[in-house]
């Protein structure tokens, strides 16, 4: 018998980050913040306290393999081990480093000159490979196979004269995308890289301050949203209140904004605010412009009905049928598929030669909706196209009169190095059929097939410039230089 993921064709997650200060029973609303960003990743989870023991500070955490509510499931944990007024928390997504090692499970932590330290990592270092050899060769003994782990070895080695010099220092190091929450002994820290790939924002509570991955951990703590943190900021929040640096100095030109456009498609919760701009309304706007440019009609004179692969491709539906609806296209926004939500992350297969039950397991057609009607199905993205092929098969079952396939974004032909875990470069769709859109409704087997271009996709960005987001899993355009896994230069900037 085999163990199968169940979004083995959807794009991975990052992962979620939650740090705050200055409140009784910091680890709590760490907890609860950790449960709003449960989207963001869901092997492991952690929780990191500073709290004064008989004088003297120490660092209390509690890591774990699972899902937050089953890490966290002892109430003495948060009660009695993770006191004090300052905490951080990790969901973890692992996009570099082994996922089945516990080591990595973060926020990693050590104790060095200057007292405790603890890390929550959301991102990828482009560059984690050729500091982590320099750093071995210096002497440096690691603990993980993470790249997280060569931030803190990056401060622990640094002459900076304090420790926010020390952290400047080895955040002018690093390369590539990250959203950083850094636990001190008597501070909470956050950073965020110059590019601003992450979301990561600023709130306040009662006095006390938070900073987290997105908004929907602050309205679950019913704290105030302050402010998105700004690329290449560094904030310091500790007994003296708020305080905002650059962790270094600009030379040359400004580096341009450029956001993870996959966060307002896929990742983001969208209740979420990100990037200055509500994830919902930018979902609905995607889906307008996908029924601007790939409206379908019926043939019969009939009412199309438009229904979503649920959930992250909910509010891009409910704008595609308004958008038709303004072009006088008769149509209905339908349920037209129940997702299960009572599963975990892994099914086991009884029999290989089945393999269609783990999409039967989580999506059920209702068939009333759906017999002898033209059908839209709206669906945020296709990586390997398994799934959404057994999905068409399965909606095939309610006899429809016919299937189209809308997708809002373009076609995946690139992998990510920022965070974002596609599979291999052959296995993407896309690629296998030479970005060719009618072999793959062919093999598919729908009646048509559209994605958005790059350019109306970032049309539906409003309140956005284009050039201030990252495609480089669309168009190959990679903002920041990779390298490959012997240190050479593999894609510039």
């Amino acid at each position: 018998m085999t163990q199968r993921s169940l979004t083995c064709d959807k794009p991975k997650c990052f992962c979620g980050v939650f740090g705050i200060y200055g409140i009784d029973n910091a680890s709590v609303y760490t907890y609860y913040g950790l449960l709003a960003l449960q989207h963001r990743g869901q092997e492991a989870a952690g929780i990191a306290t500073i709290q004064d023991v008989e004088g003297k500070k120490h660092l209390s955490i509690h890591r774990d393999f699972g899902l937050v509510a089953d890490v966290f499931s002892d109430a003495s944990i948060l009660k009695d081990k993770l006191t004090g007024k300052v905490a951080i928390g990790h969901n973890r997504y692992s996009t570099t480093g082994a996922s089945g090692s516990e080591k990595n499970i973060q926020p990693l932590y050590m104790h060095y000159k200057n007292g405790n330290l603890a890390i929550g990592h959301n991102g990828n270092l482009t560059n984690a490979a050729i500091l982590r050899e320099k750093l071995i060769n210096e002497g440096s003994i690691f603990q993980t196979s993470s790249d997280t782990e060569v931030i803190l070895h990056l401060i622990a080695r640094s002459r900076g004269n304090d420790l926010i010099a020390q952290i400047k220092d080895a955040l002018n190091q690093i390369e590539g995308a990250f959203c950083l929450v850094i636990l001190t002994d008597d501070k909470l820290i956050a950073a965020r890289d110059k590019n601003g790939f992450r979301p990561l924002c600023l709130g306040k509570l009662n006095g006390s301050y938070i900073v987290t991955s997105e908004t929907c951990a602050l309205d679950i703590n019913s704290a105030e949203y302050v402010r998105d943190i700004e690329p290449g900021e560094l904030v310091i929040i500790d007994s003296d209140g708020v305080k905002s640096e650059k962790f270094s100095p600009e030379t040359g030109a400004p580096v341009e904004n450029t956001h993870c456009v996959f966060e307002y498609i896929y990742f983001s919760r969208p209740d979420s605010r990100i990037f200055g701009s509500n994830v919902d309304k930018i979902r609905r706007k995607l889906g307008k412009v996908l029924a601007q440019n790939h409206p379908v009609v019926d043939k019969d004179g009939e009412k199309v009905i438009v229904i979503s692969v649920p959930d992250s491709s909910n509010t891009v539906a409910i704008g595609y049928q308004s958008q038709l609806e303004k072009q006088n296209i008769a149509s209905k926004l339908e349920i037209g598929l129940i997702r299960s939500h009572y599963i975990g992350r892994t099914f086991i297969l009884p029999d290989q030669k089945n393999r269609e039950i783990g999409v039967k397991i989580k999506f059920n057609p209702v068939k009333g909706v759906l017999e002898n009607k033209t059908v839209v199905l709206i669906d945020d993205s296709i990586v390997r196209g398994t799934t959404s092929k057994q999905l068409i098969k399965l909606i095939k079952e309610a006899n429809p009169k016919e299937i189209h396939l809308r997708i809002s974004s373009p076609p995946i032909l690139n992998p990510c190095y920022y965070g974002m875990d596609f599979p291999s470069k052959k296995e993407l769709i896309a690629n296998k059929f030479g970005n060719d859109i009618e072999e793959i409704r062919k093999y598919l087997e729908v009646d048509s097939l559209h994605y958005l271009t790059i350019d109306e996709m970032l049309s539906a960005m409003i309140d956005h410039k284009p050039s201030e987001f990252c495609t480089a899993c669309f168009s190959g355009n990679y903002p920041v230089k990779i390298y490959d896994n012997f240190n050479k230069l593999k894609y510039d900037n």
